[in-house]
C-alpha cells in the first residue's frame, strides 16, 4: 500500500461519522466486563470499574473503547443475551456521554447488538463475522453501524482443538472475499466494514506467525484492517512468559502488524502501546506522510 491510498482511505464510518486515523494506526482499547476472559477476567465486572477503567484507557489515548461482555477466550461458555445485557449496559449508559470516542460492542447476538447500538454504541465487534446469528447483519445495516468481521475457524468452544490449513493468508483473505459480499448483500456499506484475521481464534502458532508476517496480503481487499494481538497465547509461546508478562512480546508484535499495514491495533495496555504505534508508524511511509488535521 502506498502512502497515497492510506492517505485516500484514512477514515471508516459508523452511524455517520468518520472515524480518521491520526497519521497512525488507531488503538482500540480492549474492556472486558468478564469474569472469565483470558487476561483481565473478573477485574472488570462491577459496572463502576469498567466505566473507570475505560475512562482510563481515553484518558491514556484509545481512539475507540471496546466492550465485551462475553468472553470469547478457547473455552469458554456460552452465556444468554440477557446475561450479556446485564454486563454491557450499565457501562455503555455510563460511558456515551462521558466519553467523545466512538464505543464499541464486542458480540455475536442481534438482540445484543440492536439494543446496544440504541443506546449509543456505533460499531459491532463479531467475531462470528455475522455467522452466528443470521440477523446481525440487519441490525448492522439499519443502524449504519460499523462492523468488524473477524475470522475464526470453528467457535470459542472448538477453535483451538485441531485447526488445520494450507496457506493460512490466502484462506482468510478468501473469506473476506466472501464475508464482504455478504455484509454487502445485507445492506452494511463497505465504507462501515473492518477486517480483523483473529490471531489467536482457531490457529496454532505457525498460523499466528504466517498471518502477522503476511499482513500486507489483506491490503488487495481495501478495507481496514485490524489486530488483536495483546497477550495473545500464540506470543506467550515464543518468549516463553505467562499472560501477566507479555507486554513486551506484544509490543513486538504492535510494531510488526503497524509495519505490515495494521489500521487499527486492539490492546489492554494503551499507555505503553500507543508508543509503540506512533514510533513503528514514524518509520513507515504508509503513515508518514498521512495527515493528521482530523481527529476521531
Amino acid at each position: 500500500m502506498s502512502p497515497q491510498a492510506v492517505t485516500a482511505q484514512h477514515w471508516f464510518s459508523a452511524k455517520g461519522r468518520e472515524i480518521y486515523y491520526k497519521g497512525r494506526p488507531l488503538i482500540m482499547g480492549v474492556v472486558n466486563i468478564t469474569d472469565d476472559s483470558f487476561y483481565d477476567g473478573g477485574r472488570y465486572v462491577e459496572p463502576e470499574r469498567a466505566i473507570a477503567h475505560a475512562l482510563e484507557l481515553v484518558e491514556q489515548g484509545a481512539d475507540i473503547i471496546d466492550l465485551g461482555g462475553e468472553s470469547t477466550r478457547p473455552g469458554a461458555r456460552s452465556i444468554s443475551e440477557q446475561e450479556e445485557l446485564a454486563h454491557v449496559i450499565p457501562v455503555l449508559k455510563g460511558l456515551v456521554h462521558r466519553v467523545s470516542v466512538p464505543i464499541s460492542v464486542d458480540t455475536t447476538k442481534s438482540r445484543v447488538a440492536e439494543i446496544t447500538l440504541d443506546c449509543g454504541a456505533s460499531i459491532i465487534n463479531d467475531v462470528s463475522a455475522l455467522r452466528q446469528d443470521p440477523a446481525m447483519a440487519s441490525v448492522v445495516a439499519r443502524f449504519d453501524a460499523g462492523v468488524v468481521l473477524m475470522h475464526m475457524q470453528g467457535s470459542p468452544q472448538t477453535m483451538q482443538q485441531s485447526p488445520h490449513y494450507s496457506n493460512v493468508v490466502g484462506e482468510v483473505v478468501h473469506f473476506f472475499d466472501e464475508r464482504l459480499q455478504v455484509a454487502l448483500r445485507a445492506g452494511i456499506a463497505r465504507t462501515n466494514i473492518v477486517l480483523d484475521p483473529g490471531f489467536g481464534f482457531g490457529k496454532l502458532l505457525s498460523h499466528n506467525l504466517d498471518l502477522l508476517n503476511g499482513l500486507s496480503a489483506f491490503e488487495a481487499l481495501n478495507r481496514p484492517v485490524l489486530v488483536g494481538l495483546s497477550r495473545k497465547a500464540f506470543i506467550g509461546k515464543v518468549v516463553e512468559r505467562p499472560v501477566e508478562h507479555r507486554e513486551w512480546g506484544t509490543a513486538a508484535a504492535v510494531a510488526l502488524a503497524v509495519d505490515r499495514g495494521a489500521h487499527i491495533v486492539r490492546v489492554h495496555d494503551i499507555a505503553m502501546m500507543i508508543d509503540v504505534v506512533k514510533m513503528a508508524a514514524a518509520l513507515n511511509p504508509r503513515w508518514s506522510s498521512c495527515e493528521q488535521e482530523h481527529d476521531a
